[in-house]
């Protein structure tokens, strides 16, 4: 098995878009997708054509050239319909991309009681959608919804279902366990029948993880010959999740040898994991395996000795092999080497005695303990760390700010809320004054604050904020509560992110829109 590659798919922004409280805006999938397509996944699914209109602006807006295939996902031709005359099945087909997964049932129970047709209608619904997709794609596959539960309930039609959609033309049959309900030691003797009708080159699986198998069901297929495995990262997905494509990959590839395509990018599947958490604007679980902030996290004095002397005696891997650290909790001085080994990036040279660092590490730490997260904020943290250690000059300092909102009536006697900011600053012991309305609160006191700035720094005028999301950190205060602001940010060079946390989302907004511009004149002025 060692010899053999095995293709990753991932299906994060549609399957992953079925997760309670996640629902992906345009620009979060072209977000995601990239950070996607620079893992170097094998395929990616995009959405479903045709299904919405998120989706379809979506498959108009993808980059024409890349090494990773985006996929489609669509269903069999509707009954009663030609596949040539199914506009839903044609929407999936003309989307502009060369291949297609399309979902068909191989459980009886589900064609005679969900589709309401005969076994042999499916059969017929299978061929005629499966060949004429071949026909118009590079790439078709076939999903086999709920196989594994139709498999056990009539073995004879789930195979001859999926030999049906082979014979078709399907590069790919997926054998999906769509419920969840599979357990691993009832994999081999399934498997085992399916291949004497499907060869291992063109198997893939999809497992759901209502049972907590999803993922050593996937490795277990792997390892019985499958050659593709589908999944979202962190286990997005509806009920309890689909496969956490991060712990197949990283599995497969450093415990079991396995050729994937990400391999030489498996050190960033951390940060991949990370950022879509915040694109999505969800707290990430610390005991991920691999990618979580406690991953590789050590407590207690005799276990932090023997970390420090020998850390493979604790970790099963490598934290670096998966773009992850080692944090040693009670070690002032492993945090301290952490902390230096992130100022290498902005090129802060320090040493590891030096008392700025561990008063620095003080800082992060009394920060996040506030509700920062700097992860997903480099730029806010690369600047706490240069006003830290650096003798850095603020390119403005405030004096103080208004924002007021109200609800009035435009010309059309309809009402409409405008808001109001009103900031005074200091450039250069020089005051600047000014006043702006806008859309939102956010919006009028990015506007007042770029009024009073441009005279001094022109650059701003480059300047773009293109996210903002507002996380409650203590619920339970209920409108008491603590925010976190994170604010996206780009130019004509680059994207960043910047953070603000107080218990008034205002102020929240000002201190991560103030770390935004801070950051982009000192890279850009």
């Amino acid at each position: 098995m060692n010899s053999s590659i095995v293709k990753l798919y991932d299906s994060t922004l549609r399957d992953g878009a079925q997760s309670k409280g996640v629902n992906f805006s345009f620009n979060d999938k072209l977000k995601i997708l990239e950070i996607l397509y620079d893992m170097g996944l094998d395929y990616i699914e995009g959405g479903w054509p045709g299904a919405n209109p998120t989706d379809d602006k979506f498959f108009k807006s993808l980059p024409k050239s890349r090494n990773t295939k985006v996929v489609a996902f669509g269903m069999m031709r509707k009954h009663g319909k030609s596949a040539a005359n199914d506009p839903n099945l044609n929407a999936v087909l003309n989307s502009g991309v060369g291949t297609a997964c399309l979902v068909g049932k191989t459980w009886d129970f589900h064609v005679k009681n969900a589709l309401r047709i005969s076994l042999k209608q499916n059969l017929e619904m299978i061929d005629d959608t499966i060949s004429y997709a071949s026909r118009r794609l590079d790439e078709v596959m076939f999903d086999a919804e709920h196989f594994f539960d139709g498999f056990k309930n009539n073995q004879d039609y789930a195979l001859e279902s999926i030999k049906q959609a082979y014979q078709s033309g399907a590069k790919w049959i997926v054998l999906c366990d769509t419920n969840g309900g599979t357990l691993p030691f009832e994999l081999k003797n399934i498997l085992n029948k399916v291949k004497e009708i499907i060869p291992e080159r063109s198997l893939g699986v999809h497992f759901h993880n209502d049972t907590d198998n999803a993922t050593y069901n996937s490795i277990e297929s792997v390892r019985l010959g499958v050659r593709q495995v589908q999944g979202t990262f962190n286990g997005l997905g509806e009920r309890c999740g689909n496969a956490n494509l991060v712990n197949v990959a990283s599995n497969l590839i450093l415990k079991m040898n396995i050729k994937c395509k990400l391999s030489n990018k498996l050190n960033k599947i951390t940060n991949a994991s990370r950022f879509i958490d915040e694109t999505l604007n969800r707290q990430s679980p610390r005991n991920l395996p691999f990618v979580g902030s406690a991953a590789f996290a050590h407590k207690g004095g005799l276990h932090i000795s023997a970390v420090e002397k020998d850390p493979k005696s604790y970790e099963h891997v490598d934290p670096e092999k998966v773009g992850n650290t080692r944090v040693l909790v009670v070690s002032n001085q492993s945090g301290v080497g952490n902390i230096i080994n992130r100022l290498k990036k902005f090129k802060i040279k320090v040493k590891k005695n030096d008392i700025r660092v561990k008063k620095f590490l003080e800082i992060v730490k009394n920060q996040e303990f506030l509700g920062y997260a700097y992860d997903g904020a480099e730029a806010s943290f690369e600047l706490l760390a240069r006003r830290s250690l650096q003798k850095f000059k603020e390119f403005y300092s405030l004096e103080s700010f208004k924002v007021s909102d109200e609800k009035r009536k435009n010309s059309d006697s309809k009402f409409v809320p405008i808001s109001e900011a009103r900031i005074k600053i200091f450039v250069e012991k020089k005051e600047f004054y000014s006043a702006a309305e806008g859309n939102g609160p956010i919006h009028a006191l990015d506007i007042a604050l770029r009024k009073a700035l441009i005279k001094f720094y022109p650059s701003i005028k480059s300047l773009n904020l293109i996210d903002y999301k507002v996380r409650i950190l203590t619920p339970q205060d209920g409108t008491n509560a603590l925010v976190r602001v994170r604010i996206e940010s780009s130019n004509k060079n680059e994207k960043w992110s910047t953070i603000g946390v107080s218990y008034n989302v205002i102020d929240a907004s000002y201190i991560a829109l103030h770390d935004s511009i801070t950051y982009h004149l000192l890279k850009f002025k």
